[in-house]
């Protein structure tokens, strides 16, 4: 068992954060986490108190990075603070556990594919069907290539099945190198990824933010462009956040959901 004491890391914000898919509430008080072919029980003990049910190779080998534990959340929430803008202090504060998680690429890539034009509850539903057979490890590219389109519709894919189908294919055939790609710079890999059927703007960035780990990216989806026009008359000026901006985006994102949730609670 790992212990884990901090100010800057909530289990819940973090499941319900929108950039990941497979971490559950099991139980109050309790997550799980799939990540890497592994699983991994996390148990709150208080509201800054954690333990991670794994050995300290394992955690070192894996969830300290997945996690970004080397990062200093709190002086990114500093900086944020800096800036003097009460909507995004506002967002720090309520947000204040969310870390940009370390995925694996091609998970990242995948799913965020499934994710257009979705809600989180029905995305992680329909991931957790097609990982169902594969138990904590989610299924490569090759394993995906001989799935019909029809097997990705009985499993909730709807118009998606054709673009995670194709891009399936375009992983196996190197078409899309995944090791080119983690070597690309932001905007190489941005415009990399846009040239595949089903990867706009927004599922790019998505990768980059979450499966490149590049901190600099900004997805904007209906909640960002939401906050841009009603916040901020429609200029939100991500250079006064260079080089976090993506974690700028995850606390706006995450109240922007908590205040309409507020407002319409039904």
């Amino acid at each position: 068992m790992i212990k884990i004491y901090s100010l800057d890391f909530n289990i819940e914000q973090i499941a319900d954060s929108g950039q990941c898919f497979r971490i559950n509430q099991t139980s109050p008080g309790t997550w799980r986490a799939a990540a890497f072919g592994r699983s991994l029980t996390i148990r709150r003990e208080s509201e800054r108190d954690y333990v991670f049910e794994c050995s300290r190779e394992e955690y070192d080998k894996i969830w300290l990075d997945y996690f970004d534990m080397r990062r200093d959340y709190g002086r990114i929430k500093e900086l944020v603070r800096s800036a003097n803008d009460p909507y995004l202090t506002a967002a720090v504060d309520y947000g204040y556990g969310i870390r940009i998680l370390k995925q694996d690429l091609w998970e990242v890539l995948a799913t965020f594919i499934i994710s257009q034009r979705n809600n989180i509850p029905r995305i992680k539903n329909t991931v957790a069907r097609l990982c169902e057979p594969y138990g904590d490890r989610f299924p490569p590219a090759d394993v995906l290539t001989r799935y019909s389109e029809r097997d990705f519709q009985a499993l909730g894919l709807g118009y998606r099945a054709r673009y995670v189908q194709n891009v399936s294919r375009a992983v196996v055939n190197e078409e899309l190198n995944l090791d080119k790609l983690k070597l690309a710079n932001y905007s190489d890999a941005i415009e990399y990824l846009k040239r595949f059927d089903g990867v706009g703007d927004k599922v790019a960035n998505c990768v980059a933010l979450f499966g490149l780990h590049k901190i600099e990216a900004f997805p904007v989806d209906v909640w960002i462009k939401r906050v841009v026009d009603e916040r901020y008359g429609g200029s939100f000026d991500i250079s006064r956040f260079q080089g976090y901006a993506g974690i700028v985006q995850q606390y706006m994102f995450f109240y922007e959901r908590f205040l309409k949730k507020k407002q319409n609670p039904l």
